[in-house]
């Protein structure tokens, strides 16, 4: 069962942009995630290089916690409100609760909830740029 300080580091390093580390920090080696009624990733090496492809389509991405966050034994949810732009200039935006099942201190299981046609353009003309992604990514 997470502590509350352990999923507060984990909302507070993706919020700086540190989504690669995230995953190093706070999943299991066996761990899974899942895009709505998606087949699964499964293992932390997948996870790594799916986050790293997404992130290389994007100039810059943000994420922050729209509300506060639900610990509840070994399960928590999150809601996460993401924008950014692409690298063909389009912007980005998804509004998604993130159920995950930990075990002790890591995640173990992680299925992403969002409406795939309610994603929006991101307001990036004024955004605060939180990570920036290069080409090499």
């Amino acid at each position: 069962m997470p502590s509350r300080e352990r999923v507060a580091d984990l909302i507070a390093m993706v919020q700086q942009g540190r989504f690669v580390e995230a995953i190093e920090a706070f999943y299991a080696q066996d761990a899974t995630m899942q895009e709505n009624l998606g087949p699964p990733r499964c293992g932390r090496d997948t996870l790594l290089a799916h986050e790293k492809r997404m992130l290389g389509s994007f100039e810059w991405v943000r994420a922050r916690a729209a509300s506060p966050y639900l610990v509840e034994g070994d399960n928590v949810v999150i809601h996460w409100l993401f924008e950014g732009r692409m690298r063909d200039g389009s912007t980005y935006g998804l509004d998604e609760l993130a159920w995950q099942r930990w075990h002790g201190d890591r995640i173990v299981e992680e299925r992403f909830y969002y409406d795939p046609a309610a994603r929006r353009p991101g307001p990036a003309e004024n955004a605060e740029v939180t990570s920036r992604h290069d080409s090499t990514a």
